[in-house]
Order: C-alpha cells, then sequence, then structure tokens
C-alpha cells in the first residue's frame, strides 16, 4: 500500500514539473503579431476558410495563392449576387450557421447585421481607421465589425468640354452657382438636362438624395434619429425646382438609376453626383463618349465646398458562428492592406478604400485627370448620428418611393417632406 502511495505521489511531481517546463517554454515563445511572418502563422496551417463576395469583388486566384503561401489558409470564393447575399446571410444566421466564414457587408446592412449579432468585432489599428475613412459607418459604440475594401465615395463629375461651350470657366462651389451653371449650359443649347439625378423607385434615388442633402446642409439626421427636417426639405424642393426648370430629366422616373449615372459618359448631362467608378470608366473608350472631357470637382454645399461628404461602401466581416474566426479575421486584415487593394485595383479595377492607396494611383498616373478625388477621400464621414439604423433597408424604401411620386408630379415637396418625417418617426418608436 505504501509502495502505491509513494508511487502516486512521485507520477504527481513529475506531471507538476512537466507543466511547469511547458508554460515556461510558452512564455518564451515568440508571439504572433500580425505581420507577414509565415511561421507565426504556422497554427493555421491547413485551415480552409469560405469567402460569399459579389464576383465583381473577389481577389484573383493568384492573390489567393499568395494570401495561402503566407498564411497556410486556403480560401474558397463563394461568388454570390449582391442582392442575395444579404438573404443567404440572415436565412444561416437565424439558424446559427455561418453563411460563410468572410461575409460581404454591404453599409446599409451594418446596423442590422450587428444589432442581430450575425458580426464578430475585429481589431482595427488606429493607421487603418484613419486611413480607410469609411470605416466609421462599421463603428458600432467604438467597435468595428467590417472593413471596407470597395470604395462608394460620391464624387461630384463636371463634363469641362461642356462647361466651357456655355462660358463657364470655374468649377461652381456653392448651389447657388451650381444652379446658375445648369440654367447657362440650358440657354446656350449645350445639353437639354445638365444634371444627372435618379427618380426611380430605387436605392440609387436614396443614396443620391442622401448625397445632396448631407453635402448642401450638413445634416439628415437629428441626433435621436429622426429626420432633420428643415434639411430635407430644402432638398425636396431643389430637386423638384430642378425637375420643372428642365435641368432634371423628367423621364429619370421611369429610367434605372445607373442608366441616369451612365449619363456623365454618354454626354448626356454635365453634372452628376455619383460613384467613384466613374473616375476610371468616363475615361475609358469601350465605356465612354466623353474621354478626356470629365473632372471631379468638390461637392457644392450652401456657402462653399462640402466640409463632409458621404460614402455608401461595401466591406467584408467575419461572421459570429464561423469555427475558423481567427483565420477569418487575417484574411479580413490581408484583405484591407495597402497592397493587397492596388492589386484589387489593377485585377478588378476595384476603386481602393485607402486614402494613401488613391494618393499612389493618382502619383504613378493610374488615376487620370483626378480632380478633387484625394481631397474628398478624406473628408468621409457617416451622416448616421447613431451608426446606420437596422431599419435602413425599410427607410430607403419610403423615402425613395416618396421621391418617385413627386417627381411624377403627384405630391409636392412639403407634402413629401411630411410623409417622409412621418415614416421614419415610427421606424425609430418601433426599433428603440
Amino acid at each position: 500500500m505504501k509502495k502505491k502511495v509513494l508511487l502516486s505521489l512521485m507520477m504527481v511531481m513529475l506531471l507538476a514539473f512537466a507543466t511547469a517546463c511547458g508554460n515556461k517554454d510558452a512564455a518564451n515563445a515568440p508571439k504572433n503579431d500580425g505581420g507577414n511572418n509565415a511561421a507565426a502563422d504556422a497554427n493555421q496551417e491547413g485551415t480552409e476558410i469560405s469567402l460569399m463576395i459579389p464576383d465583381w469583388g473577389a481577389p484573383t486566384d493568384e492573390m489567393l495563392a499568395e494570401f495561402k503561401e503566407e498564411t497556410g489558409i486556403t480560401v474558397k470564393v463563394l461568388p454570390t449576387a449582391w442582392d442575395d447575399i444579404k438573404s443567404k446571410v440572415s436565412i444561416a444566421s437565424a439558424a446559427g450557421n455561418a453563411a460563410a466564414d468572410v461575409i460581404e457587408v454591404d453599409w446599409s446592412w451594418a446596423g442590422e447585421f450587428t444589432s442581430a449579432g450575425w458580426l464578430e468585432e475585429l481589431d482595427v489599428d488606429d493607421a487603418t481607421k484613419e486611413d480607410i475613412p469609411s470605416i466609421s459607418y462599421f463603428d458600432f459604440d467604438n467597435k468595428i465589425y467590417a472593413v471596407p475594401y470597395a470604395n462608394g465615395l460620391r464624387l461630384a463629375y463636371m463634363n469641362e468640354d461642356m462647361t466651357k461651350k456655355a462660358g463657364i470657366d470655374k468649377a461652381p462651389e456653392t448651389w447657388d452657382e451650381l444652379l446658375s451653371d445648369f440654367q447657362q449650359l440650358k440657354d446656350k443649347n449645350v445639353v437639354e438636362y445638365p444634371y444627372l439625378f435618379p427618380l426611380a423607385a430605387e436605392e440609387k434615388t436614396t443614396t443620391s438624395f442622401m448625397s445632396v442633402v448631407y453635402t448642401r446642409s450638413g445634416k439628415i439626421f437629428n441626433d435621436d434619429d429622426t429626420l432633420n427636417k428643415e434639411a430635407v426639405l430644402d432638398a425636396l424642393q431643389l430637386i423638384d425646382d430642378c425637375v420643372k426648370k428642365g435641368y432634371i430629366d423628367p423621364d429619370s422616373v421611369s429610367k434605372a438609376g445607373i442608366d441616369t449615372f451612365r449619363g456623365i459618359n454618354n454626354a448626356e448631362g454635365a453634372f452628376l453626383f455619383g460613384p467613384t467608378s466613374f473616375i476610371t470608366s468616363s475615361n475609358n473608350p469601350e465605356s465612354s463618349k466623353v474621354v478626356g472631357q470629365v473632372t471631379t470637382i468638390p461637392m457644392p454645399s450652401l456657402d462653399g465646398p462640402a466640409k463632409n461628404t458621404i460614402s455608401f461602401t461595401e466591406a467584408v466581416g467575419v461572421s459570429s458562428f464561423s469555427e475558423n474566426k481567427e483565420a477569418a479575421k487575417k484574411f479580413v486584415e490581408w484583405f484591407s492592406r495597402p497592397e493587397t487593394q492596388l492589386a484589387l485595383n489593377k485585377a478588378i479595377d476595384n476603386t481602393p478604400t485607402r486614402t494613401s492607396v488613391i494618393e499612389k494611383m493618382v502619383e504613378d498616373g493610374t488615376i487620370q485627370k483626378p480632380g478633387s478625388i484625394v481631397e474628398q477621400s478624406k473628408i468621409v464621414n457617416t451622416p448616421f448620428p447613431n451608426g446606420v439604423p437596422k431599419y435602413y433597408t425599410k427607410m430607403s424604401t419610403e423615402i425613395f418611393n416618396l421621391i418617385n411620386q413627386m417627381g411624377q408630379g403627384k405630391i409636392t415637396p412639403e407634402q413629401a417632406a411630411d410623409q417622409m418625417v412621418e415614416k421614419v418617426d415610427e421606424l425609430v418608436k418601433e426599433n428603440k
């Protein structure tokens, strides 16, 4: 019996000694600092993660091979139509499953996905936050849940050939100057409808409206998330006036928003507040009739160039239900690196979200006729005081339907504003 007790004591002592040595080795082992050291990422060797993203945003096979060589992580791309991603993520998440380890997160989904607990919090350093201003759309209570990869910055485009023909010798800085330019372009018969603004019952109408309200007045929402009626009514009256004076094509009420935007490339208008993609497509002979004619200018406001501008960006986040969260986070970090954003631009013509990368592309001539893009990219801010609300989709539907009715002459700007404010007030109360 004594021998058994002695043997048991010896085994316990040996186990304690081995554990202590193991802890000492672990404490002295080099730590993974999130850098490019493949050895530091050895724990991910052989891991496979999935990426659900629209085909137009997916990295190339060559890029993914480089990521695997660096980290040991294989990425399986699940190219999915943008319209289908939200429903797939919603259905899977409701069942406690991950539609993919890394998922596309449109700015308009951010509030819904975050409030539902579908996104994992990400560790993003301050330098990245500063370099990617649109990351503010994915910041909730000082926590980041997705990192933008596709720039949704709204730029003011101007056809310089058209304005010169009309005798306009400088870019407008205020809305009064811009309205005067619209009239001058019409008086000189340079272009029939100088201002390209969508009026269809669709999302691009809402985002275009928000761009005007925010840059013109500096505010869309009050601190309690209700609409600022004064700013909204001001913009609605402006748009209605532009339709009545023939600055905006009245047929825009039934034309797809993207076709209205493309009017800048088709010489159908002189001014557009639109996506960054037109800074390159307007100079592409395969897609543009106005090569070399279009530049970007600062967004105008009531009293000068706008102090803040708006972005409707695409991002990637990590599913809360992923079984490979650390590997997924490594991919998100890699996908947002400057060198990756440059490679993505070269591969699929994606406009980077990092201001530093945009500056580099201007310096090396990748972006021709850059105009004000660098300056504008630095003043991106979110108009949502408490983050993108989870009811954004419902709110947007109310907004674009009312603008479409106003564009058809069915309701006045005052009626549109009253109904818009009422509908948003209801949504705010329902979601408190």
